[in-house]
Parts: C-alpha cells; sequence; structure tokens
C-alpha cells in the first residue's frame, strides 16, 4: 500500500498536519480513480522519484489544495528545487502555484527566478472548492481565491452533499414558506422558534435557562439582523450577556490557556480539546472576524454560517459560552447575508440538540486530531501543563467540508422538520380549539392546558389535569378534546 502526494509528504517530513482524509495511493489502476476511500493512482502516473517536489506537485494537481500540509512541508524543500524546476516550465500552472506557496510560508521572496508568463490560475480550482474573492498575484501570476486570508483560511470542498445544499436554496424556501403561512400564524411559528432555538442551544450545553437568560438569549437572536461586524468589543459583549456568573463575563477575547473537559475522566486523560494559545489566538481572531465579516456575502449563507460558528468554536476565544455564542454566530451570519429578512429565524440548534451524535462529531472532525498534538500533564487538582506539538497552521487552515456539510443538513431540518412540524401543530391545535368553543364555554387558558395536554400525550388528558380543572370543566368537554385530538393524530400518522 504505497501512499503518494500528500500522505507521503506527511510520513517522510513527519508533518504535524491532519491525516488526510483521501490519501493518494499507487493501485493497479488504468486511470485516476476517486474511490470511497483513497485516490487510486496507476503507477505510470505516480510521481517518478522519492523528490518531495515531485509529490507535491503531483498532490496540487490531482489531491487539490492542503494548506495544512503546504504551509509545514513547502519551507522543507529548498527554493533552489522551485527555481530549477520553474525554469524548466515557466508557464506551468503548479510550478506557479507551489512558488506562490512557497514564498508564503516561508515568509520570503525566491531568487535567480525566469521570466513567468502562462495565464492567471486560480489557487484553488472553482469546480473542486468553494472559493471567495479575488486577490490577483502579478508575480506568479495567481489568483488567491480563498475564503479567508493568508492567515486563517478554511477550506470547503465541494461534494455532492455540498452541492446538493446549494442547490437546494433553503433561506429561499425558509421565506416562502413562512409567508406562505399568513402573518399571524408566521408570527406564532417565529414565536415558538426563538424560545425552542434559546432552549436547545442551553440544553447542549446541559443548562436549563431561567427567564432572564431565555429573555436575554431571544434578545440576542433578534439583534443578529443588525448590521453589526463582529469586533473584540461586540463578541465580549455578547459573551457576557449570555452568563450571569459575573467572574467569568469577559471584556476582551482571553489571555490564559483554555480547555474543555469531558467523559468522567481524571487527570490528563480527562482534556478532549486545547484551542489554540493565547499567543496564537491574539493572531488568529482578527483574522478570523475579517473572514467572519466578509463570507456572508461572498458564499452561500449556510456555508458562511457553518464555517463561521465552527471556526470560532474551534478557536474558543473566552473562557465560557464559546458554544452558546457559536451557534448564534450561525444565525449572525445568516443575517449579515441579506438573504433572511428581519425577524425570521431558522431553528438550527433544536436541529443540533436532536442529532447531538452528529453534532459531535462534526465537532471531532477538527478537535481529536488536534488534541493528539498536545502534551497534557496533570499538575495538580485543576492545573494542567500544555505543551503543543505541532505548527500553527493546524489551527490557521482547517477543512471545514465535514463541518458545512452538518450545517445543512441541521438547516435543511430546522425547516423541514422543526418550523413544519410546529407549523402542523399549531394548525391541529387551532382546529380543536375551534370545535371546543363551538360546543362548550371553556377559559382560553384551560382550553389550552386541555388542548395541548391531549396532543403532546397521544390524544390523553391526565386524570391529575382532569382532577385540578373538574370545578371548571364539564366531563363531557374533557372527552370531547381526547376525541379530536385523537382524530388528529391519527390523520397526522397517516400523512406520515
Amino acid at each position: 500500500m504505497e501512499s503518494i502526494g500528500y500522505e507521503y509528504l506527511r510520513a517522510q517530513l513527519g508533518l504535524s498536519s491532519f491525516p488526510v482524509v483521501h490519501p493518494a495511493r499507487i493501485r493497479p489502476v488504468s486511470r485516476v480513480l476517486d474511490a470511497p476511500d483513497e485516490l487510486q493512482v496507476p503507477k505510470l502516473v505516480a510521481p517518478k522519484t522519492a523528490h518531495l517536489l515531485d509529490h507535491l506537485l503531483f498532490a496540487l494537481k490531482y489531491e487539490g489544495v492542503d494548506l495544512q500540509i503546504l504551509a509545514e512541508a513547502l519551507p522543507k524543500i529548498p527554493g533552489g528545487d522551485l527555481i530549477a524546476r520553474l525554469r524548466e516550465s515557466p508557464t506551468g500552472a503548479y510550478i506557479r502555484k507551489a512558488c506562490y506557496l512557497w514564498e508564503w510560508f516561508a515568509g520570503t521572496d525566491l531568487i535567480d527566478m525566469p521570466a513567468i508568463a502562462g495565464p492567471y490560475e486560480p489557487l484553488f480550482d472553482p469546480e473542486m472548492y468553494v472559493t471567495g474573492e479575488l486577490r490577483r498575484n502579478r508575480k506568479w501570476r495567481i489568483n488567491f481565491n480563498g475564503i479567508g486570508s493568508g492567515q486563517y483560511c478554511p477550506t470547503v470542498r465541494l461534494t455532492p452533499a455540498i452541492k446538493d445544499g446549494i442547490a437546494g436554496d433553503i433561506i429561499g424556501r425558509t421565506k416562502e414558506f413562512l409567508n406562505s403561512l399568513g402573518p399571524k400564524n408566521a408570527d406564532r411559528a417565529l414565536s415558538w422558534a426563538y424560545l425552542s432555538e434559546t432552549d436547545s442551544s442551553f440544553a447542549i450545553e446541559r443548562e436549563t435557562p431561567n427567564q432572564s437568560k431565555t429573555e436575554t438569549f431571544v434578545a440576542l437572536l433578534q439583534q443578529a439582523h443588525e448590521k453589526l461586524p463582529l469586533s473584540e468589543d461586540y463578541l465580549s459583549d455578547l459573551q457576557s450577556a449570555t452568563i450571569t456568573n459575573p467572574f467569568e463575563k469577559a471584556a476582551s477575547f482571553r489571555h490564559v490557556q483554555n480547555w474543555l473537559r469531558g467523559g468522567g475522566l481524571r487527570g490528563a486523560s480527562s482534556v478532549t480539546y486545547v484551542p489554540p494559545s493565547p499567543e496564537l489566538l491574539s493572531e488568529l481572531m482578527p483574522a478570523f472576524m475579517d473572514m467572519a465579516n466578509g463570507l456572508p456575502r461572498q458564499i452561500d449563507p449556510i456555508i458562511a454560517a457553518s464555517v463561521a460558528s465552527f471556526g470560532f468554536v474551534f478557536l474558543h476565544p473566552f473562557m465560557d459560552a464559546n458554544g452558546r455564542l457559536s451557534r448564534f454566530l450561525f444565525h449572525h451570519a445568516l443575517c449579515q447575508s441579506d438573504r433572511l429578512e428581519k425577524g425570521l429565524l431558522l431553528p438550527v440548534s433544536v436541529a443540533m440538540k436532536r442529532q447531538e451524535a452528529e453534532y459531535l462529531k462534526a465537532l471531532q472532525s477538527f478537535s481529536v486530531p488536534a488534541r493528539k498534538l498536545w502534551k497534557v500533564i496533570w499538575v495538580d487538582e485543576d492545573r494542567f501543563d500544555f505543551n503543543f506539538n505541532g505548527a500553527d497552521s493546524i489551527y490557521r487552515f482547517w477543512d471545514a467540508t465535514s463541518c458545512v456539510e452538518f450545517g445543512f443538513q441541521m438547516a435543511e431540518q430546522a425547516l423541514d422538520v422543526d418550523l413544519r412540524q410546529e407549523t402542523e401543530f399549531l394548525a391541529r391545535f387551532d382546529r380543536i380549539a375551534s370545535a371546543l368553543n363551538d360546543e362548550f364555554d371553556v377559559r382560553s387558558n384551560d382550553q389550552h392546558l386541555l388542548i395541548i395536554s391531549a396532543l403532546q400525550n397521544g390524544g390523553k388528558i391526565s386524570n391529575n389535569r382532569r382532577k385540578k380543572l373538574a370545578d371548571r370543566v364539564p366531563d363531557e368537554a374533557f372527552d370531547f378534546v381526547e376525541r379530536l385530538a385523537k382524530d388528529e393524530l391519527v390523520d397526522q400518522q397517516r400523512d406520515d
């Protein structure tokens, strides 16, 4: 099983970059084949030598742009080797890309270079990647079109799932659906969405918000529609608003090391994730915020929202409330795109709470390999020594593909499952309420309790509820509501 390209570079150079998800390997095939778990390459197409540059150019041509690996590998290749190869092919697209990236990552210029020719080439193939605004490099005739910058640039591969998500126009369908309800029912559905989004976002953190916290977080979600760019002050204000412990309220990004614990384990084994050091964080957060502020108007809003949400939580810029803020940023990106009208909301956290295992899997696509690069020594009680054995590029350049796929899944479910189910529930409620009003004179509050109880309990009103309302509600009304609720639930099962 002979690995070539990026995986070869990782192994030969002992790089700290994450394992290649889709490694290239020499196989007895007649052409390059994109198999489920590897890129199968015939021997005639594979690099002819063990030279690092041969494998790097092969990778750029057949495997795309892996900035994590390139950032570590290119400075280890002598600049003279690249110039020699460039002289052989001064118009070659892949050697020009390699030279452009070498100067970027080595932090110095190549010298004694020949005249460069050839058409301008995009760094990221738009057929393979989600791309951003073009920034032209005249020296190498390369157009940087990443969704970030040289300081911070996630990548998103255009997988079939992501292509389908873009084509599905979830934001457009959400607006159409809510408009179809009419103003009154749309307002009711959105009131439910704001409250449920808040409850679910806290529930993911294993917390039940009190009324004050709920009202504050709902207000923050509504504030996401305001044209407020991300900044350290703005994010710090948001963080302070989401927590009540005065000792955890932040005035700025953290200046100490943070870490996450879980699993009930003790000592170093309890540490499940270590975000970047405060020194590196101070470099990355301005670049992250620049990216997050620009993306919503450049690319699909769900992609922008996913990259901002997961990118934020991987950086973990505060000591507390990072998870809640990351989910807020999903909404912030959707609102800043101008595609989601003021007041509209997709309750993605409701879907995330229901799909917690998949949410954890998306988070672990980054957190697990990143944790392996930290040597953690337990000192005593809640004190640890942290030593990072990787490169900064781990946090600067990460593959956001699986996180974006998850973001599309949750947005789709928020619309087609959660909003639609709640709307159908409201319609069932209204039908029962209307029929009940025609037959009985029952207080509106009591009516609400009866119908909700019956619809949420398989058409049955509990004996306890009957006893509490017995002096205000006739027995016939209890039976009437139960009969209608059971009919509604039968119709629901038939439709499902």
